[in-house]
């Protein structure tokens, strides 16, 4: 997707698609400033590994549920990983080492992860716990339901179809974990544009945040939130 100096590539963490789509954006396009779906704790954790991720001392921060989200999701990011043979974050990765490459700057544009999963602690309902449990032993997020291969990037038909399931089921997770962090992302592009009006920006978001983001931006929205992280 592109509008004005910006190009979004929607990405899969864990598909080896996108690190070919991140390869390719980045040598045809060029970009003077690539931006990232990350905050700096998330990028320091990913490029130091083990070092920097969500502990047990964060819970005090967090809350209980957002730390036990946290080690469920890389938990489920690790294995989906291990299945399709491909380290989640590795198109991050990869865009960081082709922007040294060819000298591009890079932006963080997410929300802090602890303020992310503070919130998250705080909106999630005893429904919604509910429903998870249903969901986890009833297989809800079966491969043969959603009907994708998990090495490629979801078709937009069916990452909408995912986004308004979790937003139907869901309704406090979706405004914490997409919307909230929607407007930050698109808050932090508006602003990259703004300020580098000749440069070319190439944003690498997960795919399911793409659509409403751009929309967000075209509709220069005035965005302020005050949990949001700004860059």
């Amino acid at each position: 997707m592109e509008y004005k100096n910006l190009i979004l590539l929607g990405t899969s963490h864990i598909a080896k698609q996108s690190l070919d789509d991140v390869k390719k954006a980045i040598e045809d396009k060029k970009p003077d400033i690539i931006a990232l779906e990350l905050d700096k704790k998330r990028l320091y954790a990913l490029l130091h590994k083990k070092k920097g991720k969500i502990s047990i001392y964060n819970i005090r921060t967090i809350g209980l549920k957002g730390f036990l989200f946290s080690l469920l999701g890389a938990w489920v990011e690790k294995k989906l990983g291990e299945y399709v043979g491909v380290t989640p974050g590795s198109e991050m990765i990869t865009a960081i080492k082709l922007a040294k490459k060819h000298k591009s700057k890079i932006a963080l544009i997410d929300q802090d992860i602890e303020i992310t999963l503070k919130r998250f602690s705080k909106a999630l309902t005893w429904k919604e716990k509910w429903h998870f449990i249903v969901d986890v032993c009833t297989g809800f997020l079966r491969k043969k339901e959603l009907g994708f291969d998990l090495r490629k990037v979801p078709h937009k038909r069916v990452i909408n179809k995912l986004v308004n399931r979790v937003k139907k089921r869901y309704p406090n997770i979706y405004r914490v974990l997409i919307k909230e962090r929607n407007a930050v992302m698109a808050y932090n592009l508006s602003r990259l544009m703004q300020e580098n009006s000749s440069l070319l920006i190439l944003g690498v978001i997960g795919a399911g945040h793409e659509e409403e983001i751009l929309d967000l931006i075209k509709k220069e929205r005035k965005i302020e939130y005050s949990f949001s992280y700004k860059i």
